[in-house]
C-alpha cells in the first residue's frame, strides 16, 4: 500500500499519465519532433531497505533510502543515465566485482575473506552448475538440483552482509579507466513483464571469470536447430526433446521413416562431454527404453560424429576401449566433418546426409562475444590475456581466470584447456593472493597494488582426466600430459573411482546427499522418464 502511494504521488509530481508505457531504452528511431520526449521509467521490483544505490545524472531521481532490483529512473531519450553502485569510500572495505558463477569464480566467492572484503557478484544466473554431471540430468539419472549451488550458499556473505550482493545481470562492458563495469538485466524473461535496464558497479578489484561458449565454427545451422550441453537450461531442453521424441512416435500415423528419423539421436564431438552422454544415453536406451518404450525400441540409434579421434587427450589404449565399448552398446561412431544443419538434417563435408531428431552440439568453447569485445589484451585463441599472477597487464586491478582467460605469448606458457579443473585451480590461487598477499599489505584500495610483493606465481599441475561410457564403465588417466607415463584404467573399478572422485567434489553436503539418493534409486527403480 504504502509502496502504491509513493508511485502514485511521485508519477503526479513529476506530470506522467499512470497508464503510459514503460520504456525500457531511449529508442533513437524516434522522429525530431519526438526527439527530446522524455521517457520515464518505473520499475518497483524487489524492493529492499538499503542505501547503496544511486540514480544519477540531469532530471535523474530515485526514493532515498531503498535499494531496487530493477531501477526507478527518469532518462531523456537522447541522454541514456544509468544507476550505479558508487565507488568505496574511506571507512568502507574494498570491493570487489566478479563477473561469473562458473568453476573458477565460485571457488575464488567460496574461499574470499569477507571480513576484509566486499564482494559483488555479477551473473546472468545465481547458481553453479557441476558440468561434470550435467550429461546425467538429461535422460533421468539425476534431478537438475543435484547438479546446481545456489551463488548464495557458496558465499553467504551476499545475501547477508550490508556491502555485498549477488546481481542478476550481464556485463556488458568495463571501464578499466574509471574502474566501473556496466551491466545489463537479462531480457528474456519467459514471459514474466520484467522490462530490461542497465546500471553500473564501480570496483575496486575486478574478477573476470565469466566463462566461454560453445564453438560452432561458423556453420550454418548450429545455433539454430542444434542443442548445446553447457547450462542446466539445455539440459531440460535435451531432456524434454528426447522424451517428447519418443512418445511422439508410438502415436498412429507416424511413417516408419519418420520413426527412424525422430529416433535418432545425434552428438557431435569425440570429448568428454560428447562420449560421456552418449555413454548415458546409451544406458538409457539399453536399461529403459527398451522396457517402458517396446514399441519403438529397435527404432532408437545414437550416432557419434567426430572429426579426429575421440577422447584425442587420453591414452591410446583408453580411447579404443572407449570405441570398443560404446560401439557394443550401440553408439555408432562416424568420423567427419559438419558442413551444415538444417532442421531435420545435417550435411557432412562429403556429402553424405544425416537424419536426426535430436542433435547435441559439443565441439568445444571459445570466447564469448563479450570477451571479443573487451579492449583488453588477448592471449592466443582470444581470450583475455594474463601473466603469472592472473593479472591483465597494461590495466590496473584487474584478473581473469577460467575458460576466458589465457597466458599471454610473452610469459612462455601455453593457454590452459578449458577443464573445470583448471579454473578451479586458478580460483583457489586466485583467493590465496587475495587473502594473503592484497589484503595483508592493505593493497585491496583501487590503484594500491601496483609495486607489492605477490609471491610466487600460479603452476598448473594436471591431476589427470576421467570419463564415464556407461553400463558401469569409465576411464581413469592420470598421466599429467598426453605423452607422460601414469596410471590408466578402464572399467568397473574405473567407474566406482570417477563416481567417488565427482561424488567428493560435489560442493555442498547437500547435493552429494542428493546426488547419492539419486545415483540409489535409479539403479533400484530406474530412470525417471516423466516429461514434465
Amino acid at each position: 500500500m504504502a509502496l502504491a502511494r509513493i508511485s502514485r504521488n511521485w508519477r503526479r509530481s513529476s506530470g506522467t499519465n499512470t497508464n503510459s508505457s514503460i520504456i525500457p531504452f531511449p529508442n533513437t528511431s524516434h522522429s525530431t519532433s519526438n526527439a527530446k520526449t522524455v521517457s520515464r521509467i518505473l520499475y518497483l521490483q524487489s524492493l529492499t531497505k538499503a542505501d547503496h544505490m544511486n540514480f544519477e545524472g540531469r532530471r535523474t531521481h530515485g526514493i532515498e533510502g531503498y535499494r531496487f532490483g530493477h531501477a526507478m529512473r527518469i532518462s531523456e531519450t537522447e541522454n541514456f543515465h544509468y544507476a550505479s553502485l558508487e565507488p568505496t569510500k574511506p571507512g568502507d572495505k574494498p570491493r570487489v566485482v566478479v563477473l561469473g558463477t562458473g568453476w573458477g569464480a565460485c571457488r575464488f566467492l567460496k574461499g574470499i575473506d569477507t571480513t576484509i572484503y566486499d564482494i559483488v557478484c555479477i551473473s546472468p544466473r545465481n547458481h553453479m552448475v557441476f558440468t561434470p554431471l550435467l550429461a546425467s540430468t538429461c535422460v533421468g539419472t539425476l534431478e537438475l538440483r543435484s547438479v546446481t549451488e545456489p551463488v548464495g550458499r557458496v558465499q553467504p556473505a551476499l545475501a547477508k552482509h550490508p556491502g555485498s550482493y549477488f546481481y542478476l545481470a550481464s556485463c556488458t562492458d568495463i571501464d578499466t579507466k574509471k574502474h566501473e563495469v556496466y551491466c545489463e538485466t537479462d531480457d528474456n524473461n519467459h514471459g514474466l513483464g520484467y522490462e530490461p535496464y542497465r546500471f553500473k558497479v564501480a570496483y575496486d578489484k575486478l574478477v573476470i571469470a565469466s566463462g566461454a561458449e560453445p564453438l560452432t565454427f561458423g556453420i550454418k545451422g548450429v545455433k539454430e536447430h542444434a542443442h548445446f550441453l553447457r547450462e542446466v537450461s539445455h539440459a531440460q531442453e535435451i531432456r524434454k526433446k528426447l522424451l517428447l521424441n519418443l512418445m511422439v512416435s508410438e502415436n498412429p500415423g507416424v511413417s516408419e521413416e519418420e520413426k527412424e528419423r525422430m529416433l535418432h539421436c545425434v552428438v557431435i564431438g569425440g570429448g568428454p562431454t560428447g562420449v560421456e552422454f552418449s555413454g548415458e544415453l546409451s544406458d538409457f536406451i539399453v536399461r529403459d527404453v527398451f522396457q517402458r518404450y517396446a514399441h519403438v525400441k529397435n527404432y532408437v540409434r545414437v550416432t557419434l560424429i567426430e572429426a579426429n579421434e575421440i577422447l584425442s587427450s587420453f591414452d591410446v589404449g583408453l580411447r579404443q576401449y572407449a570405441m570398443k565399448h560404446l560401439t557394443k552398446y550401440g553408439v555408432r561412431l562416424v568420423r567427419g566433418v559438419v558442413k551444415e544443419v538444417q532442421p531435420q538434417k545435417l550435411i557432412l563435408s562429403d556429402g553424405s546426409v544425416v537424419p536426426y531428431g535430436l542433435l547435441v552440439w559439443s565441439t568445444g568453447v571459445g570466447p564469448s562475444q563479450f570477451i571479443k569485445s573487451l579492449h583488453l589484451p588477448k592471449s592466443p585463441g582470444g581470450r583475455i590475456g594474463v601473466d603469472e599472477w592472473l593479472r591483465v597487464p597494461s590495466v590496473e586491478d584487474v584478473f581473469a581466470l577460467g575458460d576466458c582467460a589465457g597466458f599471454l605469448e610473452h610469459t612462455g606458457r601455453q593457454v590452459l584447456p578449458a577443464l573445470a579443473q583448471v579454473a578451479e585451480r586458478e580460483g583457489k590461487f586466485l583467493v590465496e593472493l587475495f587473502n594473503k598477499k592484497i589484503g595483508k599489505q592493505n593493497a585491496g584500495r583501487a590503484y594500491s597494488a601496483k609495486d607489492i610483493d605477490l609471491g610466487d606465481p600460479f603452476v598448473y599441475k594436471h591431476l589427470g582426466s576421467m570419463a564415464s561410457v556407461g553400463r558401469y564403465k569409465a576411464l581413469v588417466d592420470l598421466s599429467q600430459s598426453k605423452d607422460a607415463g601414469g596410471v590408466s584404467m578402464a572399467g568397473f573399478v574405473s567407474w566406482l573411482i570417477w563416481r567417488s572422485a565427482y561424488l567428493t567434489r560435489v560442493l555442498s553436503w547437500r547435493n552429494r546427499f542428493y546426488v547419492a539418493i539419486n545415483w540409489a534409486t535409479t539403479l533400484v527403480f530406474g530412470r525417471d522418464n516423466t516429461r514434465i
